[in-house]
């Protein structure tokens, strides 16, 4: 790989976020991926409706995906989560931290969280998109 390494923008006086980055300078190929639900893809079903499990499926799949374009979970650039039930999600911020870690590793790039009324699958607790890019 050539190229520019990824920058973190860190400006003079800005505290360092915690659990992700506030933004990232990266130069390379593109990869975008669909926001990815808690299920099993292969077989369209959910094995869990705990927040958690799925964030941790989600990212698996998203893990996957990434692999099929070349890239790893270190060239993430971007994650947006969309997550259906604030109260869940607040409760269970160490677990669900210790589920992208397993699974993203120390990675955190800018992400942002929306809490949603309702994802298109009805039993989807956690939705996230991701973008990616792979030095040239």
């Amino acid at each position: 790989m050539s190229g520019e390494p990824p920058r973190v923008l860190q400006p003079d006086g800005w505290p360092r976020p915690s659990g992700y980055s506030d933004g990232i300078s990266v130069s390379g190929r593109l990869v975008v991926l669909a926001g990815q639900i808690g299920w099993n893809p292969t077989t369209g079903k959910f094995e869990s409706d705990e927040l958690t499990a799925q964030v941790r499926r989600a990212l698996e799949n998203i893990v996957k995906l990434l692999a099929e374009a070349g890239a790893e979970p270190r060239h993430l650039v971007r994650l947006t989560w969309f997550v259906t039930d604030r109260d869940a999600y607040m409760s269970a911020r160490r677990e669900i931290g210790a589920a992208y870690r397993d699974v993203i590793g120390a990675h955190y790039p800018p992400m942002s969280l929306v809490f949603v009324g309702a994802l298109v699958e009805a039993r989807a607790k956690v939705e996230i998109e991701a973008t990616a890019v792979v030095p040239q």
